[in-house]
């Protein structure tokens, strides 16, 4: 017997970048966690007044999920505290980084990186 879609756990995606949606969305469904993408701002913020993730993902090259913005209300609001939260970003932008791990992003990892070990990730929300 398959999970409903409501028993499966979800993952909220803030990814406007064609490449990593259609590289993120048959690797939820492999992985066996529902996914919600957002694709700005308005949407990641509305998705988070719903159902609870499990984990987080944010491009955070983003410009229209405004990224470190979000992680910055996430963080701060005491029902989305405790999700994990991965960014994905250029390997080369450190500045970019140390921003999103001072605004409280758990884990900053290189486009690659994230890439390779996507099965990995999206497994965590699985607990």
């Amino acid at each position: 017997m398959t999970d409903s879609v409501d028993d499966r756990p979800l993952v909220l995606a803030g990814v406007e970048d064609i490449f990593f949606s259609a590289m993120i969305e048959p690797a939820a469904r492999d992985a066996g966690v529902e996914l919600r993408l957002a694709l700005d701002a308005l949407q990641l913020q509305t998705a988070l007044n719903g159902r609870l993730p499990a984990l987080i993902i944010l491009d955070l090259n983003s410009k229209t999920c405004r990224p470190l913005d979000a992680i910055r209300r996430i963080r701060s609001d005491p029902r989305l505290t405790d999700i994990p939260l991965v960014g994905f970003l250029s390997h080369v932008q450190l500045d970019l980084e140390a921003a999103a791990r001072e605004a409280g992003c758990d884990h900053v990892i290189p486009r690659s990186a994230f890439s390779k070990n996507l099965a990995k990730i999206l497994g965590r929300a699985r607990g």
